[in-house]
């Protein structure tokens, strides 16, 4: 894992909010957890904009220094190698994220995070979007952060490995954890090249970004914005570019500064024509 210089760790704590380094106490990573989620959400932006970014450590960090954001890969990535140049003891691990549908599996399409401190273990995961606002221990149990429940309980598809297991009303069902560390986070870039290349992703078609703050969940789908707190949850149609726009920038933290005035135009082009073929595909 690298070291980050002294001016990228600024530039990296700046772009998150936060104006102090402090020792690597549990509070201090409580502090950098919850700025990181949310400044920075989990998105398919660039994938599906035909510009994937490489999730090697200094591209995923220049990523993020330069005002953009990413997915599991560079979300996690980034932040494992801050959290290593701030002086914590940091481990990467194989996931496997289950969607709805599916079985439990680790597929190493998932990075998981582990901070080991004060003979405590903590799950470290600033790349799933909806997932914990706060560090979790790695103690089996159930953990409120409104308005999400989650589940840290054995994994059953890895022995000695943790799962994760998502709120019953959330995007996905849960995620399951190797025990032994990773070394190069080279051995995830087969799948990153999957993911954000190939027809047969996932994410080759659609427009997502997610996060979450400390009372509520946001996600924007193409054109349909998810908003949910502590009354339930909340979608919106968002029929203008200018609204777009705005719930991006203002919720999710997405100016897309990336892209040039012609190329936004076309994005927001794209995104709606997508979103009336799938209203059309839903009557």
């Amino acid at each position: 894992m690298i070291a980050l210089t002294a001016q990228e760790i600024r530039a990296y704590l700046n772009r998150i909010g936060i104006v102090d380094i402090e020792a690597p106490t549990p509070s201090f990573l409580f502090k950098l957890h919850k700025a990181h989620v949310r400044a920075l959400s989990w998105q398919t932006v660039d994938i599906y904009g035909g510009k994937p970014a490489s999730i090697d450590y200094k591209q995923s960090i220049a990523l993020i220094i330069g005002g953009r954001s990413g997915y599991c890969f560079h979300l996690n990535g980034a932040f494992s190698a801050l959290l290593h140049s701030l002086g914590y003891n940091v481990s990467l691990h194989r996931a496997g994220v289950q969607p709805i549908g599916t079985e439990p599996r680790i597929n190493s399409f998932h990075l998981g995070v582990l901070v080991r401190l004060m003979d405590r273990a903590w799950i470290v995961d600033v790349g799933l979007g909806d997932m914990p606002y706060e560090p979790l221990p790695l103690v089996y149990g159930t953990y409120e952060q409104a308005p999400y429940t989650y589940r840290v309980e054995s994994s059953s598809v890895s022995p000695g490995g943790w799962r994760l297991a998502h709120d019953p009303h959330a995007s996905f069902i849960g995620a399951d954890f190797d025990p032994n560390v990773v070394l190069d986070i080279g051995i995830f870039k087969e799948n990153h090249h999957f993911y954000s290349t190939s027809k047969n992703s996932p994410w080759h078609n659609v427009f997502l970004l997610r996060n979450r703050s400390e009372k509520e969940g946001h996600e924007l789908r193409g054109c349909i914005w998810r908003k949910r707190d502590k009354d339930g949850i909340q979608l919106t149609e968002l029929n203008q570019k200018s609204q777009w726009l705005d719930v991006m920038a203002e919720l999710l933290g997405e100016t897309l500064k990336h892209y040039n005035a012609m190329e936004r135009d076309e994005l927001w082009k794209r995104v709606r024509e997508d979103h009336e073929t799938w209203k059309k595909q839903k009557k």
